[in-house]
């Protein structure tokens, strides 16, 4: 008997994918007051141009510009042991993030690892006044204590099942797709763990 290949629906289209952003947008200038002292930290790949599309957000509401930047994780991820191959990517930075409110942007919040490892590099880079975190997906099965401040959708998901952000500058399409496989075993999940 062939074993089938995953089963994949899609779950947010290009329309619902911008319509989080906008209102994660909202809730960040909520937060923050407003977008004086703002910087995002998109987390390689798909945090990046999540951060992009955060910052555009802000700005049509009606904010002024936001500082934009990557910051590489690799070298301080807890599984480099188990996959020391990784390529070393780079961190770019607006300015300094001391007393700068971080927003750091990532696409699928998982076990919480990838932004462990975030704001452990973060560290190094100064002392901003205060980090938040904001994802498009966080789809639960937290290893780590760690909470999203801003959400662009909550996706309930079981172990054996796959979320996979798509975003056009990377992948071509914007969309988010949930997907599983009979009897798979549970691996990294996008680019947020």
């Amino acid at each position: 008997m062939a074993q089938q290949g995953p089963r994949s629906r899609v779950v947010l289209d290009s329309g619902e994918v911008a319509r989080a952003i906008t209102r994660m947008a909202h809730e960040v200038i909520e937060a923050n007051h407003g977008a004086n002292g703002l910087m995002l930290l998109g987390i390689p790949t798909r945090g990046v141009p999540l951060a992009e599309r955060l910052a555009t957000a802000i700005q049509r509401a009606g904010e002024g510009p936001v500082s934009v930047g990557r910051l590489d994780i690799t070298m301080y991820r807890d599984d480099l042991r188990q996959q020391p191959t990784r390529q070393v990517g780079r961190t770019s930075l607006p300015g300094s993030v001391d007393e700068a409110t971080v927003v750091l942007v990532d696409d699928v919040l998982f076990s919480g690892r990838s932004v462990a490892a975030a704001l452990d590099a973060l560290k190094e880079l100064g002392r901003p006044h205060a980090v938040r975190l904001a994802v498009l997906v966080d789809r639960g099965h937290r290893q780590l204590p760690i909470r999203a401040d801003h959400v662009g959708k909550n996706l309930p998901t079981a172990a054996n099942e796959r979320v996979g952000v798509r975003l056009d500058e990377v992948d071509g399409v914007t969309e988010v797709t949930i997907s599983s496989a009979p009897g798979a075993e549970d691996s990294e999940q996008g680019d947020g763990e």
